[in-house]
């Protein structure tokens, strides 16, 4: 499950990191990112990598040439067949056992997958009837400190039945997750996949339309992970800052976070 992550680097920062072009600037009518974001939560504006055959001025795609760009999207899945964007409330993550089978995903599996850039996510462990946050990202000692995660995703484009032509779609994306490992076990039994940075591009790829093979997680990306208990401030999507992250241990609150709101997956 991943139900709530921190994002503190710029588009900027993240096109460079990605390799990518930073078409994250909606204008004044499209989403719009908020940077840095220590508890982003579903519904919000998210940065996602994706690749893409370019379009000439007809709207042909040119399959000999892929761009990579950053977009924003809206965290919360809506199929194209949806009737009503609330659908992507629920569908905050897609379990990586049934991407291929499950209608809401099938498609987007196929060829509309994406990275979310993320410096760690949030999970809580249940002890009795208290909730007590922890936040994973990759440790000081890794090699890997500074840098983003990708938390591997699939993405959608979705416009209401009533749009007039021309309208701009809605872009919305979901966290894929699998089973735990390690010591995120004690935690919770879920996670985000986390894709290392090279598999990037074959996770990306458009033309590949089974991703089977990159549904596990790396044992070297785990092995960099650590695993911290953090203030029950983030239980409160009021709460914004840098201090959420950081290391505290304190009693764990009986009110907070309504975790049984959250998409299970």
């Amino acid at each position: 499950m991943c139900g709530r992550y921190a994002l503190a680097k710029d588009p900027a920062d993240l096109a460079e990191e990605f390799a990518a072009r930073d078409a994250t600037d909606g204008g004044t009518e499209g989403p719009q990112l908020e940077i840095p974001e220590y508890n982003v939560a579903p519904t919000m504006t998210v940065p996602g990598v994706v690749d893409r055959h370019p379009r000439d001025e007809s709207g042909t795609p040119d399959p000999s040439a892929v761009e990579r760009s950053l977009r924003a999207m809206r965290w919360g899945l809506v199929p194209s067949w949806a009737k009503d964007e609330s659908v992507g409330n629920k569908l905050i993550n897609a379990r990586a056992e049934s991407l291929t089978e499950k209608p809401a995903f099938r498609r987007a599996a196929a060829s509309r997958r994406c990275l979310l850039p993320a410096d760690g996510w949030y999970e809580w462990l249940r002890d009795g009837g208290h909730k007590v946050p922890y936040f994973m990202t990759y440790a000081q000692d890794s090699g890997l400190a500074g840098h983003p995660l990708a938390l591997a995703g699939l993405w959608e484009t979705w416009r209401p039945r009533s749009a007039e032509k021309g309208t701009a779609p809605l872009v919305s994306a979901t966290v894929v997750t699998v089973a735990s490992a390690g010591p995120l076990t004690e935690v919770h039994h879920r996670m985000p996949l986390v894709i290392p940075r090279e598999r990037w591009t074959e996770w990306l790829d458009p033309d590949r339309e089974d991703p089977s093979d990159l549904l596990e997680p790396s044992p070297d990306l785990l092995a960099a992970l650590e695993m911290r208990q953090v203030s029950s401030k983030v239980n409160n999507v009021r709460n914004h800052g840098a201090e959420l992250v950081e290391e505290a241990h304190e009693q764990p609150e009986q009110q907070g976070l309504d975790l049984e709101a959250v998409n299970p997956s």
